[in-house]
């Protein structure tokens, strides 16, 4: 693997998380997931199922977990199958992981090939009474693809129809919205390579780049690094894109007079960053751009300000939207009147700022974790003002990750250039 050896216990302490959240005398089966083709014989890259990695630390295809803490046997507690490997493979594909390097890696004793499986699970299934399998419920999923875990829920009650089945879900949703502190150095890293590169383009932006050309620099100094590239589609929007949110085209020239908004961040060791700012292309903002991006900038820093363990998200939104409205006015885009006429199906202030705050992070750029509670300490957020005035071709968000501590929060990107002094200087 690209990135350093992480430490077991991390993988233990988070499969006895999860032991305290099972029924009596249940198993719980999670999977790899798929390696996704292209065209023709031709692959996606492999993603690790996020699930089975927290619980495992396994970072390969064919890969499968059993969880079955009340077993009668020791070596039925914890089984952990991987791909076998073999010569044939080894020379077309590489080394897999031996048993020991998956042993040592997951601190799993029992480790057994794949094809192992059916045979084991067999025995399980004829002792357990309620199992626990995995899908894809995160709020913004929309997935057409059928996926392993899919398929193997259709097989498993179609085999073992009189079984008790649920959803691991929404304990992985509780479970992984508190991170470890290992955890947090994980991500503390990714945004370490974030910042790398993102410096290492700022000299380079100049009226007539592509944007294209700086999503080439920035995976340069993301894959230099260690890290597998960016965590999720880049966003290197120049000009009128900035105010396209999740605009990934990514094609265009940089146009002098504009504004440059990166969202960008690299991926190490499964675990996202997300970062954004915003560059003026000349090298120095015009008037008007800086007023919007201070008051961007006075969003972010009061919102950081305010996070803290035991505030209710319903709170916390409440408090945005109002120095959003603030700004706004601030700005001449909105006024009061349009407040007060205002209908909670459309108020004012989404005309220029159309999407959330916040949302966690971690092994997934919009994690699992809880949004409808409070705000508890070892979360970890983006907190990503932003204004866009499409009449102006203006768009402004910034984006920092925030851990939340025990007293208040730490910024995992404190040492990244956000003042627009700062980012003009270093331009120069």
């Amino acid at each position: 693997m690209r990135y350093k050896t992480i430490d077991k216990h991390l993988f233990i302490k988070n499969r006895q998380k999860l032991l305290t959240h099972m029924r009596p005398n249940s198993l719980v089966v999670l999977h790899a997931n798929d390696i996704l083709p292209k065209n023709t014989d031709s692959t996606m890259p492999f993603v690790q199922n996020s699930d089975l990695f927290y619980c495992s630390g396994i970072d390969q295809e064919e890969t499968i977990l059993l969880l079955y803490p009340d077993a009668i046997r020791q070596e039925w507690k914890e089984i952990l199958f991987i791909k076998e490997t073999g010569a044939m493979l080894a020379i077309w594909e590489g080394n897999k992981y031996s048993k020991q390097e998956a042993r040592d890696i997951s601190g799993i004793e029992n480790v057994c090939w794949t094809s192992q499986f059916e045979s084991t699970f067999n025995v399980l299934m004829g002792l357990v009474e309620y199992v626990y399998l995995n899908t894809n419920e995160h709020i913004r999923a929309a997935c057409t693809v059928e996926t392993r875990d899919r398929r193997f829920i259709h097989w498993c009650k179609q085999r073992y129809p009189l079984h008790c089945y649920g959803r691991i879900a929404p304990i992985m949703q509780q479970l992984r919205g508190i991170k470890e502190k290992g955890e947090i150095a994980l991500i503390q890293e990714a945004c370490n390579i974030t910042e790398a590169g993102f410096r290492a383009i700022l000299p380079h932006i100049r009226p007539g780049l592509m944007e294209y050309e700086i999503e080439g620099l920035l995976s340069y100094a993301f894959l230099s690094r260690g890290s597998r590239g960016f965590a999720y589609a880049p966003i290197i929007a120049s000009g009128a894109n900035s105010c396209i949110l999740h605009y990934t085209n990514n094609d265009q020239p940089c146009q002098s007079g504009g504004v440059l908004l990166l969202d960008i961040g690299a991926e190490y060791a499964n675990y996202s960053a997300d970062l954004t700012r915003v560059v003026p292309i000349d090298g120095r903002f015009t008037t008007r751009q800086r007023e919007v991006y201070n008051s961007v900038l006075r969003i972010l820093k009061t919102t950081q300000e305010i996070l803290r363990p035991g505030l209710s998200f319903a709170d916390y939104h409440k408090e945005v939207i109002a120095m959003v409205e603030h700004e706004l006015c601030t700005l001449n885009l909105i006024d009061r009147t349009d407040i007060k006429n205002q209908t909670q199906e459309v108020p004012a202030y989404k005309r220029y700022f159309m999407h959330g705050i916040s949302h966690h992070l971690g092994l997934s750029t919009h994690d699992l974790g809880d949004t409808y509670d409070m705000v508890l300490p070892q979360m970890v957020f983006t907190v990503e003002p932003g204004i866009y005035i499409r009449e102006e071709g203006i768009g402004i968000r910034l984006e920092n990750n925030i851990a939340i501590t025990h007293d208040g929060i730490q910024n995992l990107m404190q040492h990244i250039p956000i003042e627009a002094e700062e980012i003009e200087e270093l331009m120069h």
